[in-house]
């Protein structure tokens, strides 16, 4: 696309936002911002571009300014099903998110992970050995990181590793990685996508536009994503960390296996990783596959693997105090990446839960306290429905504990906590609400830890 002088309206004033603007800046288009929420400071909007002639609109969006409009970007935190929206589809306007806009300008190659569950540490992981290997590597997207920011820094050696949320996978076009990855599909975000059939299809829209050439890396003990792998036109590499294959990669007595239909070979012993788990070893699996499809030669990849720490927020350890240990695994914000947590841990828990509320049902969560939690303390918007399904699955209601706040949260689970006890902030849960993201909230957790 020519970008001089095209009106280019941007759909939300957040870091998605800011990125999609600066980078249409650069490239000589006009980016409109455009925000729903009339509340916010026009002026706090303009400070972060480098452009302060950019032209801001909060609240309604007049009729006049679609006239003209050549393209509207997505920011991830929009809905794609609200009356606005609806409008630039009836006006026949284009619409593209901000993965695929930085796809449209980047270069090179690109290697990209979905899932929910796992694909932050995948990412991180997969980031490092194309780092140990290549001279120019680009981790952007879910993780933190705009992929705009990095796009026009692109050469055609560069290789793009980018974690793909199901919010920015609704709105790609020509996004094709070489390389992608669903870790696996559970139960999210059904406030925004409605229906576990509109999740499943947008998760699977990463492997839309691959070709026999490339490799989509899936869970073969996901019953969703292995039917999907049928018919797919990439190559499909299975993982899986409950029995071996006769083809693709496996955990099995301690050793990560690779099976290419003919021979099997060990890749790595998991004794020799740092990070340990099922969901672990299922991560390095899909980070292993992905590299190894790259051209990444196997004694690179394993000397990354073993020395890969891995990531923050996710059962992260914090400190020790009074006998008590203490773990941030904010990134929990769902109950199937909070039942991670739970099975991690070693020693009778506090458990920390609850937040903003995506539609989840937790029963499933509480089935696998598995007798290890003492205390239940909950906060945020979802307290109540966690309280409801907790009593409905046995737990005691009287070591059920609501509290205001996080600090309170923490606070009121060191007066409870005997020495060998752990404590645990795995929410189930996003953090809105209460919180910015979810590493504000680890954040916060870490710092009212350690000023005990």
């Amino acid at each position: 696309m020519e970008w001089s002088g095209k009106k280019v309206l941007v759909f939300g004033s957040g870091k998605s936002g800011i990125g999609a603007a600066t980078l249409l800046t650069k490239l000589g288009a006009n980016p409109v911002i455009y925000d729903g929420n009339e509340k916010l400071d026009p002026a706090a909007i303009l400070e972060k571009l480098e452009d302060k002639t950019t032209k801001v609109i909060l609240g309604e969006l007049p009729e006049e300014e679609l006239k003209g409009l050549d393209l509207v970007i997505m920011s991830p935190g929009v809905p794609c099903d609200i009356p606005v929206v609806d409008r630039f589809k009836a006006a026949g306007i284009k619409i593209w998110g901000e993965v695929e806009l930085a796809y449209q300008i980047g270069k090179g190659r690109v290697l990209a992970i979905t899932g929910t569950n796992g694909k932050t540490t995948t990412t991180s992981l997969l980031g490092e050995i194309m780092n140990d290997y290549c001279s120019e590597v680009y981790v952007v997207g879910n993780i933190g990181n705009p992929y705009t920011d990095a796009a026009p820094l692109m050469t055609e050696q560069a290789v793009t590793v980018a974690e793909v949320s199901s919010f920015q996978l609704e709105t790609i076009e020509a996004f094709h990685p070489e390389a992608s990855c669903i870790t696996n599909i559970t139960e999210d975000h059904l406030n925004r996508h409605h229906t576990m059939e509109e999740y499943i299809r947008v998760k699977e829209l990463i492997a839309a536009n691959q070709t026999e050439e490339d490799v989509c890396v899936l869970n073969y003990e996901d019953p969703i994503l292995r039917e999907f792998g049928k018919d797919l036109r990439p190559e499909v590499v299975y993982f899986s960390s409950l029995r071996a294959l006769d083809k693709g990669i496996y955990y099995q007595n301690g050793e990560i296996c690779i099976a290419d239909g003919e021979k099997t070979e060990v890749l790595v012993k998991t004794d020799d990783l740092q990070l340990l788990g099922l969901h672990n070893y299922e991560n390095y699996m899909c980070a292993a596959a992905m590299a190894l499809h790259a051209g990444v030669p196997k004694d690179s990849v394993v000397k990354t693997m073993c020395a890969f720490k891995g990531v923050a927020h996710r059962i992260e350890y914090v400190c020790e105090k009074n006998g008590v240990k203490y773990y941030n695994d904010s990134k929990g914000t769902n109950p199937d990446a909070a039942i991670k947590g739970i099975q991690a841990m070693n020693r009778p828990t506090l458990l920390i839960g609850g937040g903003y509320d995506k539609g989840s049902t937790y029963k499933e969560w509480v089935n696998a306290f598995d007798g290890k939690v003492r205390y239940l303390v909950l906060i945020g918007q979802t307290k109540e429905l966690i309280r409801n399904d907790a009593v409905a699955c046995g737990f005691p209601e009287q070591n059920i504990i609501f509290c205001e706040n996080l600090e309170e949260a923490v606070k009121t689970c060191a007066s409870l906590a005997n020495d060998g006890d752990a404590v645990l902030l795995s929410p189930a849960c996003a953090s809105w609400g209460q919180f910015d993201n979810y590493e504000q909230r680890g954040d916060m957790f870490r710092e009212y830890a350690l000023s005990l």
